[in-house]
């Protein structure tokens, strides 16, 4: 089995990457090395996160010391909602490159299709009308830069990705998404397929444990359980070889060393289809809302406006 995925710029994404989210900054520079260690290529990052500085600390120890050369790794991040605003994008990577001590990435996503004032947190009075076709634009002309060798989007409805493909000249190359056995993203994933957008999944575990999550455990789902029984394997492992095996790149995060090595232990072994069609019986719940950047007064006024009904 291969070990990445083609992307339509060409550039080829790792199977499995390395999320970045909720690593506090003390230990996610051995966390990388740790996943560096036993053949992580594909570092997810955001400013958002809290951790990118410590990243870029964690690559340049790497590349120092001979582990590893810049060009053998994919790195992504990506632009918050408070830098939309077409002047802000070019300062917005500038401000991750430097942070990453990095000369491009090889992935900017648009972290969301929401908006809001440069410097604000996120609250209702903050947000503001998005522009996704200025906005990306401004993220095409980081592409025609080569700042950022592919660009894309994450956190896009059905809806949101095909108004983005009737107006882009470069087409987004990723969307990146919640995307797990408990939701499985089928219409998203059939339409990334159809228009030649790949499908990367975060949260590819559920991420048990994280704030502003609600549903229904992933890695305890009863389907997930029996096949990682039958399988002798994990039902981590059968919930990242279920996601490969649709299609799609899967960023499990993770600071525990034998977790990490586990996460990438996926390719001499597959699922088989019988057990691969199990999977359509799982009730779909989407396990992220954001309910957070929804208000009667804003401009998405619920959930089901946020995600276009796809809820």
């Amino acid at each position: 089995m291969a070990n990445s995925f083609v992307l339509n710029t060409g550039a080829t994404i790792p199977l499995v990457g390395l999320g970045t989210w909720q690593i506090s900054p003390g230990v996610v520079e051995e966390a990388i090395r740790a996943a560096i260690k036993v053949g992580y290529r594909h570092i997810d990052c955001s400013p958002q996160y809290g951790n990118q500085k410590e990243v870029g600390l964690a690559l340049k120890k790497l590349f120092e010391e001979g582990l590893m050369n810049r060009e053998d790794l994919f790195i992504t991040s990506k632009l918050w909602c408070t830098h939309h605003a077409p002047e802000d994008v070019l300062e917005a990577i500038e401000s991750t490159l430097q942070d990453l001590q990095l000369e491009y990435l090889d992935l900017y996503l648009v972290h969301g299709p929401v908006r809001a004032k440069k410097g604000a947190t996120l609250s209702v009075e903050n947000y503001l009308k998005p522009d996704i076709p200025a906005t990306w634009r401004a993220m095409e002309k980081l592409y025609d830069s080569s700042k950022a060798r592919s660009i894309g989007v994450s956190n896009f409805s059905c809806k949101k990705l095909e108004d983005l493909l009737a107006v882009a000249r470069v087409p987004p190359a990723v969307n990146q998404v919640e995307c797990h056995p408990v939701w499985q993203q089928r219409r998203l994933r059939d339409l990334c397929r159809s228009s030649g957008v790949h499908l990367s999944a975060y949260a590819p575990l559920g991420s048990p444990g994280s704030p502003g999550k609600e549903g229904p455990d992933v890695l305890s789902h009863p389907v997930v359980v029996s096949v990682a029984e039958r399988l002798q394997k994990t039902p981590a492992q059968v919930a990242l070889r279920w996601g490969v095996q649709m299609g799609q790149s899967v960023l499990p995060k993770s600071d525990d060393e034998a977790w990490t090595r586990e996460n990438i232990d996926l390719s001499d072994w597959c699922i088989p289809q019988d057990l691969m069609a199990k999977f359509a019986e799982i009730e779909q719940v989407r396990l992220f809302k954001y309910e957070f950047v929804t208000h009667p007064t804003s401009f998405y006024k619920s959930v089901e406006d946020f995600w276009d009904g796809e809820v």
